[in-house]
């Protein structure tokens, strides 16, 4: 009825728990890691299903927290992209083998790393509505493919220059709309089945703890060197995919 593979839970734990400390405080881009990290013991759709009603319980205490800070002209603009990124990618999904899949994570994972590095050492300008519409729809498709959608909506909130407790409610609120219309997908393609919902439903526990530890690391530890760790655990799991899904090509 259950995922009993112990080294599933030992990459689920701390996915679960990072994605949480992203979403409480840190920025929804830490959770990026989460699905790679899954992903190298069960397979991608297997990995992002068991995680997606996890992440529907962090959001709950995420925008609790957060949703007197959001900025919703900020979102009013981001949601349209957002929604055509999901239906694109549950398109995506329903045509694509594992090891198609496999290449995909990698691919992006690495990109999402070299994005990481780049944004970084470049000024960042505002974009407009078009900028808008391109990164939330990348952010919807890449969040419904593998949780990750944080990276692509950081690329267009970032240089809005939001207050830092702004920029995370904003991200919160996001998110968990993002995350809901998600399910739609994921059940259409027959992902929640009983061991992928009951291993969810024995992960769930650890989805307020990372959320309150990230509201409780907010102002405590350095986000840089937070991040820093988690790209590069994020470029040794795409890079490893990334390999398997061309060997099974």
């Amino acid at each position: 009825m259950i995922v009993t593979d112990p080294w599933f839970y030992l990459t689920a734990v701390p996915a679960v728990l990072i994605y949480g400390i992203g979403k409480g405080g840190l920025g929804g881009a830490l959770g990026i890691i989460a699905v790679p990290l899954m992903a190298l013991v069960v397979s991608p759709t297997q990995a992002a299903a068991i995680l997606l009603p996890i992440l529907c319980v962090m959001d709950f205490f995420a925008v609790k927290q957060h949703y007197r800070n959001a900025d919703y002209a900020v979102l009013k603009r981001m949601l349209p992209g957002s929604l055509l990124g999901i239906l694109l990618a549950g398109l995506f999904l329903s045509v694509t083998p594992e090891g198609g899949l496999k290449l995909l994570i990698g691919g992006l994972s690495l990109l999402f790393c070299v994005q990481y590095v780049l944004q970084r050492e470049a000024a960042q300008q505002p974009t407009g509505t078009i900028g808008a519409w391109w990164w939330s729809s990348l952010g919807g498709f890449s969040s419904t493919a593998i949780h990750a959608g944080g990276g692509p909506a950081s690329i267009y909130l970032l240089p809005l220059r939001l207050d830092k407790i702004t920029l995370i409610a904003t991200m919160a609120v996001l998110f968990a709309i993002i995350n809901l219309f998600k399910l739609i997908p994921y059940a259409m393609l027959g992902e929640f089945d009983t061991t992928n919902l009951m291993t969810a439903m024995l992960l769930i526990p650890l989805a307020p703890v990372g959320v309150y530890m990230g509201v409780w690391l907010l102002h405590r530890v350095s986000q840089e060197w937070v991040y820093r760790l988690c790209y590069i655990f994020l470029f040794v799991s795409g890079l490893k995919l990334l390999i398997d899904g061309l060997l099974a090509s």
